[in-house]
């Protein structure tokens, strides 16, 4: 399986005071810190290495989360410096730790889907990309993809069209090349890595069946807590009382 970058290193604006003297990922989630149902899932879905984009509070992500080994997989860390070089700049400051081909996560995501197909999916391809999506109609977010027949038509997250009943579900595929031109000493962002490769058509798709989660809002909080610990075990406990 491949790696996978997690973006753990904005400023998390929205949610303000919140934020303020802990990382969003480190958000406390049914008793346990966001991080740690994340990393759990990832590994639950086979993959065991991933490097953290950190920034923001990185050193309290690093003390949390450690080289890994509690959550079950190996852990690297990319420090974005002095500058904060926007969610692309991240990942590529974070290549040397990852290998041809790799995942990208966003820090506030929870996205129970197959990762495995996923990856099987972009292994088909030429593509230097893949971006998942999510038939999405303005339910959980504002949606910003056309795609249709298994193609994305247009992907625009600033300008969007009543055409985009999908989302950027925040699980994306690449290879290294796919990051070749992104400046590697100020912000560039990840939308735009996304519609540069559309442009060139090298922007594979997979649609993702389950929604997703994140903890970028109150809403989206509620939501993953309301997933997560009302969610039973075989053995009878919820995920919040496992996990405290």
């Amino acid at each position: 399986m491949f790696p996978a970058a997690i973006l753990c290193g904005g400023l998390a604006k929205r949610l303000g005071s919140v934020t303020a003297s802990v990382p969003k990922s480190l958000i406390s989630i049914c008793g346990e810190a966001f991080l740690g149902h994340q990393l759990r899932l990832l590994r639950d879905r086979g993959i065991d290495e991933a490097v953290l984009c950190v920034g923001h509070l990185g050193h309290m992500i690093q003390d949390f989360a450690g080289d890994g080994s509690k959550f079950g997989l190996h852990l690297s860390y990319s420090e974005d410096g002095q500058v904060l070089l926007g969610t692309a700049g991240a990942i590529k400051r974070a290549l040397p730790f990852l290998g041809e081909c790799f995942f990208v996560i966003y820090g506030d995501s929870y996205l129970p889907c197959d990762y495995e197909e996923v990856a099987r999916q972009f292994n088909n391809t030429d593509a230097r990309g893949l971006m998942t999506v999510y038939r999405n109609e303005g339910r959980f977010d504002s949606s910003n993809v056309e795609y249709e027949a298994g193609r994305i038509i247009r992907y625009d997250k600033r300008n969007r069209t009543p055409a985009m009943a999908f989302i950027d579900y925040g699980l994306g595929v690449f290879r290294r090349a796919a990051f070749r031109d992104v400046p590697g000493e100020r912000p560039f962002d990840l939308a735009d890595v996304y519609a540069g490769l559309l442009a060139e058509d090298s922007l594979a798709a997979a649609e993702i069946g389950e929604r997703f989660y994140e903890i970028g809002s109150a809403q989206g909080i509620a939501d993953l807590e309301r997933y997560l610990c009302g969610k039973v075990t075989v053995a009878g406990q919820s995920h919040g009382a496992r996990q405290q």
